[in-house]
């Protein structure tokens, strides 16, 4: 409305924006919140920081910066939020890669799971899945069985590519604590689970 008085009234506009001609005048007379005082000091600091990183710095890294160089204990949510505000982003190299991928030959198994995952006792449910993670000079790729019960990761691995050795790897490991029958094995339908290779270790049907 400051901007439009030299142009309309202000009478005028606080009708058509249905405020209060007294309301508007005792909010120009409001002084500033010590919350919104506190964000310009910040929004400040951030601009000088994402300037200094060459426009590179994402809201973590500043919010990183914020609490080493400046003393400033302050939420990353904050920190985005006024980022966001000041129309400031960070540059990140990452890429989405994809690691599910179906098997079209393979009949899916069962869903014994649908969607609830509780277990009564250790060794009734292992999830698994595996995700990827960059480095600097390539990419890494993490498989995990997890029990249920206990949320103690049982088997892992880590490997360069995705194939299905990673998830073997992990359930080779996770299967040394010698599990007993009618545990309950979940994962995605991507073909690392549903190659016959990876069948085969389920042996003696302690797995299903």
């Amino acid at each position: 409305m400051k901007a439009n008085q030299a142009i309309y009234p202000v009478r005028a506009m606080c009708r058509v924006l249905q405020v209060s001609h007294s309301g508007y005048y005792a909010w120009l007379k409001r002084r500033p919140s010590a919350r919104s005082c506190e964000d310009a000091r910040l929004l400040r600091i951030i601009r000088e920081t994402h300037r200094r990183s060459g426009c590179s710095y994402g809201a973590p890294r500043i919010r990183w910066e914020l609490a080493l160089e400046h003393g400033c204990a302050v939420g990353q949510k904050r920190v985005a939020r006024l980022m966001c505000a000041a129309g400031l982003r960070g540059i990140t190299r990452r890429r989405y890669v994809r690691t599910t991928r179906a098997d079209a030959y393979a009949a899916p198994a069962a869903d014994q799971v649908q969607r609830a995952f509780q277990a009564p006792r250790v060794n009734r449910l292992w999830v698994a899945d595996f995700t990827y993670i960059p480095t600097g000079t390539r990419w890494l790729y993490l498989a995990i069985v997890l029990d249920v019960y206990s949320r103690r990761v049982v088997g892992w691995s880590m490997r360069e590519d995705m194939t299905a050795a990673l998830v073997m790897e992990a359930l080779r490991m996770a299967l040394r604590r010698r599990p007993g029958p009618g545990l309950i094995h979940h994962s995605d339908h991507g073909v690392q689970y549903s190659c016959e290779d990876f069948r085969r270790l389920f042996g003696g049907g302690c797995l299903r």
